[in-house]
């Protein structure tokens, strides 16, 4: 898969080496010469140019790539380049790093963005999961159909304690993709079995979130009454 980094700050080259060590070819841009420090990631192609001029992408043959990464630190550079990707170059998979919470609602699929995500955001999430057990806690904005990955520990009063995934009416627009359990990871099946402090991570449609809470976080006694 080639994946070209719009962005050679700190953020851009740790995202290459993580897709270079799984085998991807990547391409890192920036227009800063300070920034360009191929020998941090000397397995990855360098180019010195304006991720927000055509001629510059067209330099980088972004129509060859399969994906595009916006990772600078301007919220308008990162738009920017993701509407030419998609727009101009028809890039299958567009994400976008949100460095101020406020401009998230900008980032979506009109400015071709496929995913957001929101550092501050993701990082306040990270702290709530590790901290959270009945509350749900969303880590990651899909832009396509607003749907949202997130995350909630069962508590050990939830009502779906013991309950198989398949006997559950999950909310229209949810899908249960993960448990984690400990040291492990199911992929969930009909037949599999929900308990107290499993990990959820769910895909679910905004609009279904607080349903999809209610529904995990109901208490035995409140079921029997």
């Amino acid at each position: 898969m080639r994946v070209a980094i719009a962005g050679a700050g700190a953020v851009g080259r740790s995202i290459a080496g993580e897709l270079l060590e799984n085998g991807h070819e990547v391409l890192l841009i920036d227009k800063a010469p300070t920034a360009i420090s191929v020998e941090r990631v000397p397995q990855a192609e360098w180019l010195l140019a304006d991720a927000c001029e055509i001629t510059s992408l067209d330099e980088a043959a972004l129509q060859r790539c399969n994906v595009v990464i916006a990772a600078t630190g301007d919220d308008k550079v990162n738009l920017v380049v993701s509407l030419l990707a998609k727009t101009e170059y028809g890039v299958p998979r567009v994400v976008a790093r949100v460095n101020n919470p406020k401009n998230e609602w900008l980032f979506n699929e009109s400015w071709g963005v496929d995913v957001a995500v929101s550092t501050p955001r993701l990082m306040s999430a990270l702290v709530e999961e590790a901290v959270s057990v009945g509350d749900l806690v969303r880590l990651l904005r899909f832009s396509h159909g607003d749907a949202n990955l997130v995350e909630l520990t069962l508590p050990e009063e939830s009502a779906l304690a013991g309950t198989q995934v398949g006997d559950v009416e999950w909310p229209q627009d949810t899908s249960l993709v993960t448990i984690i359990r400990g040291t492990r990871v199911l992929t969930p099946t009909r037949d599999d079995s929900l308990e107290a402090g499993d990990e959820l991570l769910f895909v679910a449609a905004q609009a279904r979130e607080e349903q999809l809470e209610d529904l995990l976080s109901v208490r035995r006694e409140d079921t029997a009454s």
